[in-house]
């Protein structure tokens, strides 16, 4: 493909609460043995670009261990790869990302060194499946300056949090807001672009010069009507973990057989970091339903619609409702807890009681495991 990726995992998110404390959103486990960017990840991989760029920044660590070799996207490539940047503080330089187009600014070097004409920049916290084969297609034969994958959203979805647009007939945009206020439109950007390397070079540096620092604010808003931008509409599954409803909402969709087909049994399929584990055992007296079970889990209870990720213990006679468990929680005996989300690495004790709340509980009990 005639392209180079950036996939942009450097933000942090408030909305996600205790939940990122210790991660990035992007290395969010989702579907049970998943992570949030292997998403963006195998949508490069399976529209063959051959050059991603991912760029990170808070809480890093899991997520650069996730990304330690690129062969499990088929990225490892004598011509080409996988590059992940993080800030270097330099004699030029001593700034953290200050936004997504400073990111990229202070990775110029990669840009430049490319020779592929055009850029497909991808945010790292969304789940969809999509060929950017398809949007640079669309994008050449509108002549487009840049192009927006887009969503027009059911009526009664909450857009406010979003990138909201106007399109006409032919798919030109006429009107970007971003979060507003009041949304006037249905239709929302799902962070997507596409863009000729060397305009994206131009605007990056002239953005640097004038100390502004967002790519949607001060590049997408503000060229939008000197430049010709045009909307390429989405309309299968999209999601974006931007909060801990959304990122609820998002693992509770695994449990309907047509968002499981979509995403593993049909071309192309979505790649991750995979984990030497046993299949999940299901132990004498165990009742389950409607429930995402991953590799490594042990199970004497009851679940019902819930995720669990891998290695999760659930003790005898617990019960599991509504709820999200994940990476590597030992459950004691006796315990109930619903609508509630586990964080990784939880003890909870024996006979420990978590009610159904209005709200959805964010657990994080970091008791003795063997001692219980």
């Amino acid at each position: 493909m005639r392209a180079i990726g950036i996939i942009l995992a450097g933000g942090n998110n408030n909305r996600m609460k205790e939940l990122c404390r210790n991660r990035a959103v992007c290395a969010m486990p989702v579907a049970g043995s998943f992570y949030t960017i292997d998403f963006a990840l195998s949508n490069m991989e399976h529209s063959r670009i051959q050059k991603v760029a991912v760029l990170t920044q808070y809480n890093s660590r899991s997520l650069n261990e996730h990304l330690s070799s690129s062969r499990w996207w088929d990225f490892g490539r004598k011509k080409g790869g996988m590059f992940q940047f993080s800030p270097s503080f330099t004699s030029d330089n001593n700034n953290w990302y200050r936004g997504t187009a400073d990111a990229m600014a202070q990775n110029l070097s990669f840009l430049k060194s490319s020779h592929e004409p055009y850029v497909v920049i991808a945010n790292g916290d969304c789940v969809y499946k999509l060929d950017y084969g398809k949007v640079l297609e669309y994008h050449i034969n509108k002549q487009a300056d840049i192009t927006v994958v887009c969503k027009d959203m059911p009526s009664g979805f909450n857009v406010d949090r979003y990138g909201t647009v106007e399109c006409n007939e032919d798919g030109r945009i006429l009107d970007f807001v971003e979060k507003p206020v009041v949304a006037r439109y249905n239709t929302i950007s799902c962070g997507v672009y596409v863009i000729r390397r060397r305009l994206l070079i131009e605007f990056l540096e002239r953005s640097s010069y004038e100390d502004r620092y967002d790519f949607v604010q001060d590049i997408l808003i503000r060229y939008k009507d000197m430049k010709k931008v045009y909307a390429y509409k989405l309309d299968t599954y999209w999601s974006n973990v931007a909060s801990v409803e959304d990122y609820f909402r998002t693992n509770m969709d695994f449990r309907k057989k047509e968002v499981r087909d979509y995403f593993f049994r049909q071309y192309p399929e979505v790649h991750s970091k995979a984990s030497d584990l046993p299949p999940a055992k299901y132990n004498t007296g165990v009742r389950m339903k409607n429930s995402v079970i991953a590799s490594g889990c042990i199970l004497n209870g009851t679940v019902e619609d819930s995720v669990l990720f891998k290695q999760v213990y659930v003790g005898n006679n617990s019960v599991i409702r509504n709820s999200i468990i994940m990476n590597d929680v030992y459950i004691g005996d006796n315990a109930y807890i619903e609508n509630a989300i586990v964080d990784s690495g939880s003890t909870i004790a024996a006979n420990a009681y978590y009610p159904a709340e209005e709200n959805i509980r964010i657990i994080m009990e970091k008791g003795e495991r063997y001692s219980i």
